[in-house]
């Protein structure tokens, strides 16, 4: 079969490998469509990865089953969660397996087979696409999606969103869905160009000559915005999210990040701010996110750009290069 290799030093190479094997619980997924995500992008730019790739976004259909495995059948059409809890705590009852004590997470879906646990994978509407399916049973969707759940300070009419790579999308889609007045902040002008054609009613380029925080502050009269969403993954925008929202408003982690330095006193609590992480989405929200869609929203949009699958080194390329939105790789 083929898959993708990651050298690093922003490379990606197709090779030739043998089909992987599924293990008692597990399944053999033939892939139709991968996805690219930001994270991915670190080890594209650094010491790349030994062994396998950085996938972990894909939508297929069932070739082989495990040992064991029983709630699935070969040919079946899924979607496949990168998270899978053991299957046999609470929060795996409850669909939650980001909370599982003994969680697994896969990756080196960009290839044409990988192996996943059975219990991560969503089975597909017949008249679903293959695009949807992913978006929905991954983090590409799934990321804002499950922090839109967690935003308890009502009424929400303003959310400001920093990075608008293709989490810091999603969330621009979903609140801009949501009815809500969004405030997109980058420093590259195509990303703020695919955040206005999602929804977004104002556009930030962050840069010497514009303050984000200052500019924020003028177009909500000058509270703050009520949500601020840090999707960038960068210290000075967490930063900036401190400073642009509201008191007794929320700031939201979705990028991974280093420490930061926060004044429980001036950040926190004589603001009364609510500052929360987000990390990937409970398996049991799919459901939900399929109705979101079959009620019109469109999360397709999402995706700007797609590739064969033999075209994945100038799939990243791009995506590096700020020039995308969601990518998808097709098999």
């Amino acid at each position: 079969m083929r898959s993708l290799q990651m050298p690093g030093q922003s490379t990606v190479v197709c090779i030739d490998t043998p089909a992987p094997a599924p293990g008692p619980g597990e399944v053999l997924i033939q892939t139709q469509v991968s996805a690219l995500c930001g994270s991915e992008l670190k080890p594209y730019h650094g010491a790349g990865m030994q062994m396998g790739n950085t996938g972990h976004e894909s939508a297929g259909i069932v070739a082989q089953l495990g040992p064991d495995v029983t709630q699935l059948k070969e040919g079946q059409r899924v979607g496949v969660s990168a998270v899978a809890g053991c299957g046999a705590c609470t929060y795996c009852a409850k669909g939650q397996y980001t909370y599982c004590p003994d969680l697994v997470t896969h990756n080196s879906m960009h290839a044409e087979y990988f192996i996943t646990k059975a219990n991560a994978c969503h089975l597909l509407p017949d008249e679903l696409s293959w695009e949807v399916g992913l978006l929905i049973s991954g983090d590409g969707f799934g990321v804002p999606y499950h922090t839109s759940t967690k935003l308890k300070n009502e009424p929400i009419e303003s959310v400001a969103i920093f990075g608008m790579g293709p989490i810091g999308l999603g969330n621009a889609l979903l609140h801009s869905h949501l009815g809500r007045q969004v405030i997109a902040v980058d420093v590259v002008a195509k990303r703020l160009e695919f955040a206005g054609e999602l929804g977004a009613a104002h556009v930030l380029q962050a840069s010497k000559d514009l303050d984000p925080v200052a500019a924020i502050r003028e177009l909500t009269a000058g509270r703050g915005a009520d949500v601020c969403i840090e999707a960038a993954g960068r210290p000075e925008s967490a930063k900036q999210c401190f400073a642009a929202v509201r008191t007794a408003g929320t700031v939201a982690f979705n990028g991974e990040q280093p420490a930061i330095e926060l004044s429980p006193s001036a950040d926190f609590i004589r603001r009364d701010i609510t500052a929360l992480g987000s990390w990937y989405y409970h398996f049991g929200q799919f459901p939900a996110m399929l109705e979101l869609y079959r009620g019109g929203l469109a999360v397709d949009r999402l995706i700007t750009h797609r590739f064969p699958f033999a075209e994945a080194p100038e799939a990243f390329r791009m995506m590096a290069a700020g020039q995308t939105g969601k990518v998808l790789l097709e098999y």
